[in-house]
């Protein structure tokens, strides 16, 4: 077989892992979009509350979930080793752990939100909606946090297809629920903004309902016999999970949470200002699903290949998937540069809050370009297992360069908000050179290995 041939079955391979992971990531980020969009038609208010809420939220979640992630390996080891009965032990303590952690989440909540909206300086208006939106999703954090141990459980026996069909059908039942809600139609009560949190919290408990019914009769999963049995609670295997799933939820809420600190730190600024600069944000996010999706895929084919020995074809997956993420994160660019008026205008018929979302789309275009670059990196690093220094490098370049830097310009200089973007691409940016020259260095050093152990 020549080299040509085994690039694109290396491709195709890639493409089988990848797309599934792409659907699924863009269904479940489309909640949070489409809650953003629609409380931005009702009014810039509900815009500016529901982006405040959700840029409180999104960081806890993705920290706390990247946690249950640890479900996928200590499953897919299980099966590596065929100890088949051990499995459905290991995911209902994985399950009791979500419930633990979203209580956890809920009292925590019920102590400081408070005390976090008031110290943003927000308008009083823009302060209530973002609170109760966040009561409102309130109701779904538990079996939010449970389905995540039962898709990392569907997702460790390969099913992948399976997660994204029922990410996909959370996308209608939401957009229902929303348009019910938030407009106040066919006799529900109008809620605006706040509705959007109302009809995400029921979302969450009809998909988790429908992941239980699979696993339970669907016979891919039913001979595993999960929910079959009451197991008592076990604190051991819970230190198992936490051991290995602390590190990617760390690293996860670090990557986040910048985002976050940023529309904070931008509550000083007016409603026009927090509004355009969530919904340009949020279309920034909604293109970011596309590197992450090949990082999470690089993942798994890098560490396959590094765990089977064979450190070439790990080389040439990494550099595939670098390649794929920057192509298509040019294309991105090109549609975000001619069409970012109409974009803006997917989220507000506002005037100003269109004309000033436009502007920061043209920062976007930049960020997503740096994105292309670090994210599908760190997922190939991340199946070296090569975890730690990695960590470090995302640490650095958003905490100590990019939003120091950002505040320096937005706050000493004439960039205003902007600054925060710059500062933002600036971390980005250093993220990518050090990544990559991790990636690096690494394989160069295990050809060196290789070569001398030859």
């Amino acid at each position: 077989m020549n080299q040509t041939h085994t690039k694109k079955e290396k491709i195709k391979q890639l493409l089988y892992i990848l797309l599934p992971i792409l659907v699924t990531q863009l269904a479940l980020f489309s909640m949070n979009f489409f809650d953003t969009t629609m409380s931005g038609h009702y009014s810039p208010i509900d815009l500016a509350g529901v982006a405040i809420g959700s840029s409180i939220w999104t960081p806890v979640f993705t920290g706390l979930s990247g946690i249950l992630l640890a479900i996928t390996p200590v499953v897919s080891q299980l099966i590596g080793a065929k100890k088949r009965k051990d499995i459905p032990y290991q995911v209902i303590q994985g399950v009791y752990l979500s419930i633990t952690l979203a209580i956890v989440v809920l009292i925590i909540g019920a102590f400081t939100l408070n005390y976090i909206l008031q110290s943003m300086s927000l308008e009083p208006a823009v302060e209530q909606i973002a609170h109760d939106y966040l009561v409102a999703l309130s109701f779904g954090i538990i079996p939010l946090f449970v389905y995540q141990v039962l898709r990392s459980f569907i997702d460790a026996l390969g099913k992948t297809r399976v997660t994204m069909l029922i990410s996909l059908s959370s996308l209608p039942i939401n957009i229902t629920f929303n348009y019910l809600l938030i407009y106040g139609k066919y006799g529900f009560p109008e809620l605006g903004g706040v509705g959007a949190g109302y009809a995400t919290a029921i979302t969450y408990w009809i998909v988790t309902g429908i992941a239980v019914w699979i696993i339970h009769s669907k016979e891919s999963f039913s001979t595993f016999h999960v929910f079959s049995k009451v197991y008592p609670l076990a604190l051991k295997a819970w230190k198992e999970i936490l051991i290995i799933g602390i590190p990617i939820g760390l690293a996860i809420f670090f990557e986040t949470s910048i985002f976050a600190a940023v529309t904070l730190l931008m509550s000083t600024f007016n409603t026009v200002t927090i509004a355009s600069h969530q919904a340009a944000l949020n279309f920034a996010s909604f293109l970011y699903m596309i590197p992450l999706s090949i990082s999470m895929a690089l993942t798994i084919v890098v560490g396959f290949e590094v765990g089977a020995k064979r450190y070439r074809d790990a080389q040439v997956y990494s550099w595939i998937g670098l390649t794929m993420a920057v192509s298509l994160a040019l294309v991105c660019g090109i549609i975000l540069a001619l069409l970012r008026t109409e974009i803006a205008s997917i989220y507000t018929s506002d005037y100003e809050v269109l004309q000033l979302t436009a502007h920061f789309l043209l920062y976007a275009l930049f960020f997503q370009l740096s994105d292309a670059i670090q994210a599908p990196v760190q997922g190939a690093l991340r199946g070296y297992k090569d975890v730690n220094i990695t960590f470090i490098m995302s640490l650095v370049s958003y905490w100590v360069v990019g939003l120091p830097f950002g505040y320096y310009l937005a706050n000493y200089t004439n960039w205003g908000a902007f600054g925060y973007w710059i500062g933002l691409i600036s971390g980005l940016a250093v993220g990518a050179i050090c990544l990559s020259s991790r990636l690096i260095y690494l394989q160069r050093k295990i050809y060196k290995k290789e070569a001398s152990s030859n």
